[in-house]
């Protein structure tokens, strides 16, 4: 009998296990003990360090795979120190022994010894369920330590969303223990862009999220690894519940991507980056500009209401009825409409009376300068705050550029003075690692300084509403007595039309941008953003 080459897989769980454990090299060692003793010759090993064997994405499980099966095979066997090491799953267990055997290579374990009748077989099968049985009920149990680790407020160990740093606060036995805090040179730059989507740059308008990736790389404003910043990117970052200081844990499969149900999924506070009041009034502009939320037909359409109007009794969106060959146009109730009075008993309205009435009164009752006071007094006050908040930051990062130039000039006067040896080695890595950080220092300082200019909440006296009231008023008809639709649309973000009455409800930080925007003739114009194709499929976006 010719002398059997075998091939050694050895692999750990996670990587942790593979710096730290000493897993690998027991392994090794009694797989070569193993191979002395059996008098086979060692041809190849495979290494896979934190790699789970519930699936076959392993690098080098490919790789070894490939070579056992090609024409004729590079080894005999394959050693393995249990058939946990290859596979904790019972079906891919044996469909790769099976493929295996067909090459004429076999799968051999130190410590389950085994032969090649039913029996043997019948026995591995049966470690295989147990294996595949305790693999799904230690990651049950390190989920539910890394869920109960979160509402506790720690992070989880995952890379940091952009603007945060993980920093260890504590430790439990051999576990540190991390939380997130905010790292001051890129929150700067997601306050950027939570400021860019509601009043632009200096106040210029809203803008959408391919604006403000396109005014993020125009300026060389990068993100964490130094690449430019994508539509998908900033949208993801616009929509990021962390940003408004809680962030979601668990809320998807992390093997199917899909999104997991409500009641797995674990909120844990963290630093706010953004005023959540703020973060609100974005999600509700994007959600006006989303296609799969309001579709391009129903912002560029001609129907005033069509998209804000909405059934009291069901929730559902009215919708554009007509009558008499298009004589007469009714908003009447979309689930009525669809599916009868089984649906909703539904309600129709005439479009015209409907429309003038909400106009009417957001004439009457919001364009009014005593009672947009009254709204608008503690949005701004909170935006005092931020602006507050943001003149001490600056002050801050201003005290530490200076404090690093100082040190450098310090040092600078000790060589010229012949006190220090620019010569010295040591010397010329302190100048290098000062440098470092004073043109540190300054580019955050001018990053938060460029996020304030035009940032100032202004204030808003009784002779601006006015002026504002007059001006909104004449903007919300139109010359050939129509209405304003996006100028509607700045102040009326929801209307519920109920048996004998209609709600209309609008935010008022539309309101303060309204504010400015009138004054400047420059409201925004509704973009949408691209949420299909998350996995590249056939269908490319072009690139920012």
């Amino acid at each position: 009998m010719s002398e059997q080459r075998a091939a050694l897989y050895l692999r750990v769980s996670t990587g942790r296990q593979a710096e730290h454990d000493l897993s690998i090299p027991d392994q090794r060692r009694q797989l070569e003990a193993y191979c002395r003793d059996k008098g086979w010759r060692i041809v190849a090993e495979y290494v896979e360090p934190g790699a789970s064997a519930t699936d076959d994405r392993r690098p080098e499980f490919q790789r070894m795979m490939e070579a056992a099966t090609e024409k004729p095979p590079a080894f005999d066997v394959i050693l393995v120190h249990s058939f946990s090491r290859f596979f904790r799953d019972h079906f891919e267990l044996e469909f790769y022994v099976r493929r295996l055997n067909k090459h004429g290579v076999k799968l051999v374990s130190r410590t389950q010894e085994l032969g090649d009748d039913p029996t043997s077989v019948l026995m591995r099968q049966i470690m295989a369920l147990f294996d595949e049985y305790q693999s799904r009920e230690n990651a049950k149990h390190v989920l539910r330590s890394m869920k109960e680790n979160a509402r506790q407020g720690f992070w989880n160990g995952s890379r940091p969303p952009l603007g945060y740093r993980a920093v260890a606060v504590e430790q439990r036995g051999v576990r540190i223990k991390k939380r997130l805090e905010i790292d001051p040179l890129q929150a700067d730059t997601i306050r950027l862009m939570f400021r860019l989507a509601l009043t632009g740059e200096n106040g210029s308008g809203p803008m959408g999220v391919k604006a403000i990736a396109t005014y993020l790389n125009e300026r060389g404003i990068r993100t964490r690894d130094g690449g430019r910043f994508g539509l998908a990117h900033v949208y993801q970052i616009l929509t990021r519940t962390t940003y408004a200081g809680r962030h979601r844990f668990n809320t998807r499969d992390h093997k199917t991507k899909q999104p997991k149900p409500e009641t797995e999924v674990v909120e844990m506070a963290v630093p706010a980056i953004v005023d959540p009041m703020e973060f609100a009034a974005v999600q509700e502009r994007l959600r006006a500009r989303n296609p799969k939320v309001v579709p391009p037909r129903v912002v560029s359409g001609p129907i005033l209401l069509t998209g804000i109007c909405f059934c009291a009794d069901c929730g559902g969106a009215m919708m554009l009825r007509t009558g008499k060959s298009g004589r007469y146009r009714y908003y009447t109730c979309g689930t009525a409409a669809r599916v009868g009075k089984t649906g909703c008993r539904g309600r129709s309205v005439p479009m015209a009376h409907l429309d003038r009435v909400v106009v009417d009164q957001i004439e009457r009752r919001l364009l009014e300068p005593g009672r947009l006071a009254e709204i608008l007094r503690e949005l701004l006050e909170r935006r005092h705050e931020l602006a507050n908040l943001r003149h001490a930051r600056i002050a801050e990062l201003r005290r530490k550029a200076g404090e690093a130039d100082a040190r450098l000039s310090r040092l600078y006067q000790a060589i010229e003075e012949g006190v220090a040896d620019l010569g010295d080695a040591n010397l010329k890595a302190r100048v290098a690692e000062l440098r470092a950080a004073r043109d540190e220092a300054q580019r955050r300082l001018d990053l938060a300084t460029r996020d304030a200019d035009g940032g100032e909440p202004q204030e808003i006296t009784l002779d601006r509403l006015h002026k504002f009231a007059v001006a909104a008023r004449r903007k919300l008809r139109t010359d050939n007595e129509a209405y304003g639709r996006d100028y509607v649309r700045a102040f009326a973000q929801h209307v519920v039309v109920g048996e004998r009455s209609a709600t209309i409800m609008g935010s008022p930080a539309h309101l303060l941008d309204a504010l400015s925007s009138v004054e400047s003739a420059a409201f925004g114009v509704p973009s949408f953003v691209q949420e299909w194709r998350a996995r590249r499929d056939s269908n490319p976006r072009p690139h920012a």
